[in-house]
């Protein structure tokens, strides 16, 4: 059915192009039978017939390479890699076709290969396309996709610089990016200041970029120096407090550096600015051994007043199991509940494809969009109440 509703509107177009041309000039008797009998082959869903059919047409015109190029696409959606191949493989061996289509077919066969992890030939269609002008802008496109498969972020940020002339459209967010993985990858190799150096060129592409200011802090942190990492995190929080939750470890690990007695006040600042579940577990665990139990679980008592977070509920539970209960045997029933579903849900979700993640991915695996992942955050039950340490008892 998918199939037919696609391909009818083709097929009366196509049939209203070859009837006009056919009043314009000698009918050929060959075309029009066999390019309907194409399209019976397709509408009843006999596609391997209705290949071979076209690929049998003598002739090429506009009609016919519409119906190639959209029976491809099509093919391609469906996950029939190789019936597109042969399509559009036909297509780009016919000598008669013009510039402008024999762009668009090389196109989309760059595009079956890549789907087919030939990365290889697509990538170089797509370096043709570009020699040769046609498709620039999607074929400079492709190529950075095959690149970003196979993590050459050289290659990614040269790519994306030719199609940035070309478009005359920044694209700092996804350069910056590139750059960080480049940083990453000469912290991996011990080089430092290489990687600093990338790490000074993704703030310039991107002054507001989380990564890249992170990167830092953790080397800062690395090199001897928490105070200035910290500092760096504080203005990551001001500035980005979504990403709380990957930067709380360090900052945490800054605070020990520092000799802090007492993280709980600036847990508790952090807290106010942005109630997350890892914020949540980590204040609670503070409040517990600085205070007693007994606040830790008042504590989460107010918190989950206000959020249907399980992370919570699991916690106020461990703590109820950890002291006398009358309950013990209830609580544990509802721990083991509470758990199975907690380890169902995932930490963080993409907000373009809705991907869902136990860990953070600068770059979606799915839609491949970059700073698209953020961590979830419970539900609201009511209008949360205002938390104040000295709330508690």
């Amino acid at each position: 059915m998918e199939l037919l509703f696609l391909l009818l509107p083709i097929a009366a177009a196509s049939g209203w192009l070859i009837g006009r041309k056919e009043r314009r000039r000698p009918s050929t008797p060959e075309r029009t039978p066999t390019f309907s009998r194409g399209l019976n082959y397709l509408l009843n869903e006999q596609p391997d017939k209705a290949i071979d059919v076209f690929l049998k047409l003598s002739e090429i015109d506009t009609a016919t390479v519409e119906t190639h190029l959209a029976l491809g696409a099509l093919f391609r959606r469906r996950g029939e890699v190789e019936r597109a191949i042969r399509v559009h493989q036909n297509l780009v061996a016919r000598s008669s076709l013009d510039h402008a289509h024999l762009g668009l077919a090389l196109y989309e066969l760059g595009r079956d290969y890549m789907l087919a992890g030939l990365f290889d030939r697509a990538e170089s269609l797509f370096e043709e396309l570009v020699e040769r002008q046609l498709q620039q802008k999607r074929a400079l496109r492709g190529l950075i996709e095959i690149y970003q498969a196979e993590k050459e972020w050289t290659r990614c940020l040269e790519t994306a610089k030719a199609l940035q002339r070309l478009t005359q459209r920044p694209l700092g967010p996804e350069t910056a990016h590139y750059h960080c993985e480049l940083a990453e990858q000469c912290l991996r190799a011990g080089n430092v200041e290489q990687a600093r150096s990338h790490l000074l060129d993704a703030q310039a592409e991107d002054e507001g970029g989380v990564r890249a200011s992170l990167l830092q802090a953790r080397m800062e942190l690395a090199a001897g120096d928490p105070g200035t990492a910290a500092l760096l995190y504080r203005r990551l929080v001001q500035r980005s407090p979504g990403y709380l939750p990957v930067m709380l470890p360090g900052l945490l690990e800054c605070w020990r550096e520092l000799g802090r007695e007492s993280v709980t006040a600036e847990l508790w600042a952090l807290f106010d600015l942005h109630p997350s579940p890892p914020l949540m577990l980590r204040l609670c665990e503070a409040i517990e051994s600085e205070r007693s139990a007994g606040a830790a679980r008042q504590f989460l008592v107010q918190y989950l007043s206000g959020r249907a977070d399980l992370a919570g509920v699991q916690r106020l539970l461990e703590l109820r199991l950890s002291g006398p209960s009358s309950g013990a045997e209830e609580d544990r029933a509802l721990l083991d509940v509470v758990s199975h579903q907690l380890a169902q849900q995932p930490e963080y979700q993409c907000g373009h494809c809705g991907f869902e993640a136990r860990e953070l991915h600068w770059q979606c695996p799915s839609c491949k969009r970059w700073d698209s992942i953020k961590a979830c955050e419970p539900d609201p039950i009511t209008e949360p109440p205002i938390l104040r340490q000295r709330k508690i008892a």
